[in-house]
């Protein structure tokens, strides 16, 4: 930027600053206009400090570049979503494993596991449906590790529908369940983002599944 001394003149001001941010954007235009209208509006006899100038100027110009730095993330991020669409789409048919507060209840068992960090007296897998009936698969004492489960639609009376899933423990633990699927489609929402559908859960977000167990033989 060509730089505003006390020796010269207004109109030779408002040119040097023109010259120095001209093509910097719609931040470097506002900040001409400004430039322009302070020149010719300031005190002959009392001209402004070149120095707030340069001030301006360097508050304009650090707000353009975080715009800047903000459209790159913008669009990494858009990056990002097409790369991880057409990956995951490479994995439609694939049965994934999915950590969910909620099955979708056919006809078919769903299985699935749960992690006990630590040991409890009494385990159980809680299935409720919407109504609030209550089916439980009880493991009774259970040390700490896996403990995988099947969820049998006609050994507990179930219907066809969507229910929650929780495990209750002696000990007070809550641990996450896990349910294993198929993955049957990717779809981009623009309300949602990234969308899978995964048979036995429904619709989930990519940060749910923590598995993938390849296609079924």
């Amino acid at each position: 930027m060509t730089s505003i001394s006390s020796t010269q003149y207004p109109g030779d001001a408002a040119a040097g600053g023109h010259a120095a941010i001209a093509g910097n954007g719609e931040v470097s235009q506002l900040f001409t206009t400004l430039l322009v209208a302070q020149i010719k509006n300031q005190n002959p006899l009392e001209p402004q400090d070149p120095s707030e100038f340069v001030a301006q100027m360097t508050q304009l110009s650090q707000m353009e570049a975080l715009q800047a730095l903000a459209s790159q993330s913008r669009a990494n991020n858009a990056m990002l979503e097409s790369l991880q669409v057409v990956a995951l789409g490479g994995q439609v048919g694939s049965q994934v494993t999915v950590a969910t507060d909620r099955i979708v209840v056919g006809s078919d068992p769903i299985e699935g596991r749960f992690t006990l960090e630590d040991g409890s007296a009494e385990v159980s897998l809680v299935v409720t449906s919407a109504s609030g009936a209550q089916r439980r698969i009880p493991f009774g004492t259970r040390g700490a590790g896996d403990v995988s489960f099947t969820i049998d639609p006609h050994a507990l009376g179930l219907v066809a529908g969507t229910y929650s899933v929780r495990v209750e423990t002696a000990s007070g633990a809550t641990p996450v369940v896990e349910v294993n699927g198929n993955l049957e489609n990717v779809r981009m929402s623009a309300t949602e983002g990234l969308v899978l559908n995964v048979a036995n859960v429904g619709q989930v977000a990519p940060a749910a599944i923590t598995a993938f167990n390849g296609r079924a033989g």
